[in-house]
């Protein structure tokens, strides 16, 4: 599995405002601008995951978005899901039994697979948020939070 550039953007999105105060909101321009993702782009992106509930939009000066839940709510899983991105870890032909070498290699295979899905639903925004700021910690880099 890889993350592709719209799920790489909604995971910086998400953590962004995960960053603001009382999680958000913050207009779709300064996330843009912080995270170095074209806006019309971001847009589209935040549109999709308010439908799929992840994020709660808001008109007016002081609108924008805003997280729906905590970040120890949401998980990699559910972004993914969300931005109807594969989670499939292994191709296809794995899971033929007239593909595979016999039905141990299956076996494994499949409880690869399980766990796999499992692990993406376990990460959650609060994870990646703490993943990233011990890493920039290590890095000596200051409080200043870029994605």
């Amino acid at each position: 599995m890889k993350l592709t550039t719209k799920s790489h953007y909604s995971v910086k999105a998400l953590l962004d405002l995960a960053l603001q105060p009382n999680y958000g909101p913050s207009s779709v321009k300064a996330i843009a601008e912080r995270q170095t993702i074209p806006a019309p782009y971001l847009e589209k992106l935040l549109m999709t995951l308010r439908r799929a509930g992840l994020v709660n939009a808001y008109r007016g000066v002081s609108g924008g978005y805003q997280l729906a839940q905590s970040p120890e709510k949401i998980s990699l899983g559910q972004i993914l899901a969300a931005l109807e991105e594969s989670v499939e870890p292994f191709p296809q032909t794995l899971w033929d039994q007239n593909q595979a070498e016999d039905w141990v290699t299956l076996s494994v295979w499949r409880q690869l697979h399980q766990k796999f899905i499992k692990a993406l639903y376990s990460i959650t925004l609060a994870d990646l948020y703490y993943d990233a700021r011990s890493w920039q910690a290590a890095q000596g880099e200051g409080i200043n939070f870029i994605v």
